[in-house]
């Protein structure tokens, strides 16, 4: 195909998002994204080794620095008794092996980082990438009932918050893991005793991580839905933001908007609520065990039990014991998260496809362009057909004309002969081969269109022209446009054909975009065209000017026109007047006339509409 981008605008945005999508299981959702970056997992073994490294050395730490108070204490009570001094040298040595481990700590937390970090760039990188292909296999149904804005949701938001927390997540799980053994390990070479006192909050503290999980789920998957509703409708009112102005409909806009966000605010803000309140709960609890522990401490150091020092250590160990259960809990929301979003791209990425490919496709070069429609039946749902019995002949090079009134299935014909849809039944044949034996690119490979809906995107029009065929030399380009009767009104553009037009390619008029899309299908130069209304928005000059161009496109090529100027289509070569899904007359554009049928009263009335307008313009 000759075009292929996103169309700019209002178009296209889809009938609106789905209505009570509801978010799959924890559990589930966490297999299917540990399932995909299983093929990280020397790296994640690495980053789980230097995580622990870094995390045993900071976890020694503390007990080492135990012995320097000891000796500091030791050396005070023997000046006072007059037993000895302070031995400085000792507690220097101490000291500088105590920073050589927090150096390798924070050496060894640092690689682990950067190493994460890398991780989750691959991962959002290849999420982006496979979305970006799943986009392109999809049906076009998918399309039909989505907006434009959740479906670029789950490209953004989903993928940024799988890479925020993944990057925060995963470490800070293993790291407090680490932590809490290594401790409790610690605090029981300690002291047993002062130990169990420790861990008396753990239940406490469990209880409450279960409780805030429970609650807060359904909350970090609501936000996730409604940030997609918001996205989506912002996208929409955004394309079509000169529609809106135009029917005074900004009020009922902003009405519909503050009961999505609305929606939005009241998940949200739940949301946060429940992992705000995680830390401060956690640590009144843990200051509670700290005030166990401390009471215990001097009592033991009343009864020679414990050395000074080792209560120091224990202190730092306690306040260890309980920062990782905090971060634990902090982790749990961060995955309560990572949970709703991936649930979301995966969900994406499970849609059913279309098939792209077949067993033994027909090759499409020699191919001339002979188009047979059998019997053609057809309904966007099965039990509403819409086509019942299409047939038509054509001939390689033959300009046909679809006509008929709106709702008659004229652009519905030209989504099933390029595959977008598949017939319920009948069959279309390109030159004897049935198109369902094609490989879905390489079919469209033989179509170029253009359509009432300009696609242009923001670019030179060099480039914007180009994309019909990327390999064309830019006297290719130029001599297409040439044909396209468009090559003037470039050259008076300041920059000519490097001119770029902007995001919304509002700096040039609907009937110069129209004759660039027509250069970039001369450009392409595919065997069948389809011309979908390419006149129908522009002035009767203008009209004149692109039906030039469009009369140097078609030339020794199939031609499909489908207009509803009956004016512009009377040297066709054969004209099928459609009605209800069924052709009902066909033939040249003077036998029609001499029938005097449903295509002669339907020119007729256009004629006469036409005289009318000009009589009164007069």
């Amino acid at each position: 195909m000759s075009e292929t981008r996103r169309p700019r605008g209002p178009m296209g945005h889809g009938h609106g998002m789905r209505g009570g999508e509801k978010a799959k299981d924890f559990s589930g959702s966490m297999k299917k994204i540990f399932s995909y970056m299983s093929r990280y997992r020397f790296r994640f073994v690495l980053v789980a080794l230097f995580a622990m490294a870094g995390t045993v050395f900071n976890i020694v730490g503390p007990k080492i620095l135990g012995k320097a108070t000891t000796e500091l204490f030791n050396g005070l009570v023997g000046r006072i008794q007059g037993t000895g001094g302070i031995d400085f040298g000792k507690i220097g040595q101490i000291l500088l092996f105590t920073m050589g481990l927090y150096a390798c700590s924070a050496l060894f937390s640092f690689i682990q980082g950067m190493i994460m970090t890398g991780i989750s760039n691959d991962v959002t990188y290849s999420l982006r990438k496979d979305i970006s292909g799943k986009i392109n296999r999809l049906p076009l149904k998918f399309y039909e009932s989505r907006t434009t804005g959740e479906i670029l949701s789950r490209v953004t938001n989903d993928v940024d918050t799988l890479q925020q927390s993944l990057n925060q997540s995963l470490t800070q799980l293993v790291t407090s893991v680490t932590t809490l053994v290594g401790v409790l390990i610690m605090m029981l070479s300690i002291n047993v005793w002062m130990t169990l006192a420790a861990i008396l909050i753990l239940p406490v503290s469990m209880g409450i991580i279960s409780t805030v999980m429970t609650h807060s789920q359904k909350y970090f998957q609501g936000q996730q839905k409604y940030l997609g509703e918001v996205n989506g409708q912002i996208e929409e009112i955004y394309g079509g933001h000169q529609v809106v102005k135009v029917f005074n409909k900004e009020n009922d806009v902003v009405e519909e908007f503050e009961k999505v966000n609305q929606k939005l605010y009241n998940t949200a803000w739940k949301s946060q609520f429940f992992s705000g309140i995680m830390m401060p709960v956690m640590q009144f609890i843990g200051n509670l065990g700290y005030v166990m522990v401390a009471i215990l401490g001097g009592f033991l150091v009343i009864k020679n039990a414990i050395e000074v020092g080792d209560i120091q250590s224990f202190f730092q160990y306690i306040r260890n014991f309980t920062q990782p259960i905090q971060q634990i809990a902090q982790v749990t929301n961060m995955l309560q998260s990572t949970a709703a979003a991936s649930e979301r791209v995966f969900e994406f990425l499970g849609e059913p496809e279309e098939d792209q490919t077949v067993s033994n496709p027909v090759d499409i070069s020699g191919l001339n362009g002979n188009v047979q429609f059998e019997h053609v039946q057809f309904g966007y749902n099965p039990e509403q057909v819409i086509i019942h019995d299409f047939s038509a002949d054509i001939r390689d090079g033959q300009k046909i004309a679809i006509v008929g009134p709106t709702g008659a299935g004229k652009t519905t014909m030209v989504k099933l002969l390029m595959r977008f849809y598949d017939v319920n039944s009948g069959s279309i044949r390109i030159d004897g081969h049935d198109v369902r034996d094609f490989n879905r690119s390489n079919l469209r490979e033989m179509f170029g269109m253009v359509l009432q809906d300009t696609w242009l995107f923001s670019g030179t029009i060099m480039e914007n022209i180009r994309y019909g065929r990327l390999d064309a030399t830019d006297e290719e380009v130029i001599a297409a446009a040439k044909a396209a009767h468009v090559h003037k009104f470039i050259m008076q553009q300041p920059g000519g054909y490097q001119m770029v037009l902007n995001e919304e390619t509002n700096n040039i008029s609907q009937g110069q975009k129209q004759l660039l899309t027509i250069a970039r299908a001369i450009l392409a130069d595919n065997r069948i065209l389809i011309l979908d209304e390419a006149t129908s928005s522009v002035d009767t000059r203008t009209e004149t000017r692109i039906q030039k161009a469009m009369d140097n496109l078609m030339k020794g090529r199939t031609s499909f026109v489908i207009a509803h100027r009956l004016s512009t289509i009377r040297d066709a070569d054969l004209i099928l007047v459609m009605k209800d899904g069924d052709i009902i007359e066909q033939g040249s554009h003077e036998e029609l006339m001499s029938a005097g049928g449903f295509y002669a009263d339907l020119y007729n009335s256009q004629f006469e509409r036409v005289t009318r307008t000009a009589q009164e313009s007069a």
